[in-house]
C-alpha cells in the first residue's frame, strides 16, 4: 500500500481540493492518507476528517519536518509520498510514482509539474518560464509539491536534521540515478499571483540551498541546485528576441533574492516559512 502523508498548516482553502482528487480515482481502501494539520487556526482537520479513507492527525506545532515525522509514526505504507497540501495529484498520478520503485535502485521520485500561468502577471510568468527551462530545475524532486521515497530512500532522508527545504533535500540527498523524474504522472503546482509573493518564495528556497550547504551529507550536491550562467546564457541565446528580456528578468529577481536570503542567513534565521498565500485557492 502506498502511503501519503500530506502536512497541512491553516489549508482550508486548498486540503479539499487535493483531497477530492486523490480519492477521485481511487479505489476504497486503495491509498493509505495522512493528513496532518500542523499548528492550524482554522478548519483543516474538520474538512480533511470528511473525507472517507482519510485519517487525520492533529498537533499544535507549526512546523512541517516535525508533521512530517509524526505521520511516519503512524503510516505503515512503501512508497511514501510526502504530499503539500496546495497543489493537485490524482489517484493515476499516485500510482504512477509508485509503479517507478519497481525500477531497481530507484529510491526517490517526482512527477512532471504543470504550472498554470491564467492569471499571472508577466513578472511571475517571465520568471517560471526561464526557471523551467534550467536543467537543475528539470531534474531535480524540488518545487514540485511532491516526493515519493522507497524504505531505503525513507531511511536515509529521516536520518537528516531538520531543514527549510525537504524537498531540496530529498533531490541532494540521492545521485541522478537514484532519483527520477515520472513523465507519466503529474502535479499541478500554483504559481504565486504577485512578484512580491513570488519573491518570499524563492527567498525560502536560496535559503534553503544555503542551509543544505551547511549539512555534510549534503554539501557536496549543493552547488547542483544552483543556477548556472552558462544555462542561462543558453536559453538567452536560443531565442534572443523572446528570452532575452525574460532572462534578464529573472537575473534582476535572483540578485533581489540573494540579498534577502543572506540577510536571512546573516541573522541564522533557517526557521522562518515563508508562505505565498496568493496562489491558495487558485
Amino acid at each position: 500500500m502506498v502511503s501519503v502523508v500530506i502536512p497541512a498548516h491553516n489549508e482550508a482553502s486548498v486540503v479539499g481540493r487535493l483531497l477530492s482528487r486523490l480519492l477521485a480515482g481511487a479505489a476504497p481502501g486503495e491509498f493509505e492518507i495522512w493528513v496532518v494539520a500542523n499548528g492550524c487556526t482554522d478548519d483543516t482537520a474538520e474538512i480533511a476528517g470528511t473525507f472517507a479513507d482519510v485519517k487525520v492527525l492533529i498537533t499544535p506545532q507549526a512546523n512541517k519536518h516535525a508533521a512530517m515525522r509524526l505521520a511516519d509514526e503512524h503510516a505503515e505504507g512503501f512508497p511514501r509520498l510526502y504530499v503539500d497540501a496546495d497543489v493537485e495529484l490524482g489517484a493515476q498520478d499516485v500510482r504512477a510514482l509508485a509503479a517507478v520503485f519497481d525500477d531497481p535502485g530507484v529510491l526517490a521520485a517526482g512527477p512532471a509539474r504543470a504550472m498554470p500561468p491564467e492569471g499571472r502577471p508577466w513578472t511571475v510568468r517571465w520568471f517560471y518560464d526561464v526557471w523551467d527551462e534550467l536543467p537543475v530545475v528539470r531534474e531535480g524532486l524540488f518545487g514540485r509539491g511532491v516526493v515519493g521515497v522507497s524504505r531505503e530512500g525513507w531511511e536515509r532522508l529521516r536520518a537528516l536534521p531538520p531543514l527549510l527545504g525537504d524537498d531540496l533535500a530529498a533531490s541532494l540527498l540521492f545521485e541522478p540515478e537514484q532519483r527520477r523524474v515520472v513523465s507519466e504522472a503529474s502535479v499541478v503546482v500554483h504559481p504565486p499571483r504577485t512578484a512580491g509573493a513570488l519573491l518570499k518564495i524563492r527567498t525560502r528556497a536560496l535559503v534553503s540551498t544555503l542551509q543544505a550547504a551547511d549539512d555534510p551529507e549534503l554539501a557536496a550536491a549543493s552547488d547542483s541546485a544552483r543556477t548556472s550562467l552558462s544555462d542561462l546564457r543558453a536559453i538567452a541565446v536560443a531565442s534572443p528576441v523572446r528570452d532575452g528580456p525574460k532572462v534578464a528578468w529573472f537575473l534582476a529577481l535572483t540578485v533581489a533574492t540573494k540579498i534577502r536570503a543572506r540577510r536571512a542567513v546573516r541573522a541564522g534565521d533557517f526557521k522562518t516559512w515563508q508562505r505565498d498565500d496568493t496562489s491558495r485557492g487558485a
